[in-house]
């Protein structure tokens, strides 16, 4: 949960300077952002299944 408040937070702060950055970098910056997220719901998809058919 403080992993998930520390990301908004960061998210935040980025979102507020995308206005000043050039395009490339926001460009990457949101796939950075996009790949950690997909990441974090496969994990979350998987690892849910493991632990309901271990009960």
């Amino acid at each position: 949960m403080l992993l998930l408040v520390a990301a908004l937070l960061l998210l935040g702060t980025v979102l507020g300077t995308v206005a000043h950055a050039p395009l490339p970098v926001t460009l990457v910056a949101a796939g950075v952002i996009a790949l950690w997220l997909t990441v974090f719901a496969v994990r979350e998809r998987y690892g849910r299944r493991r632990h309901t058919s271990a009960h």
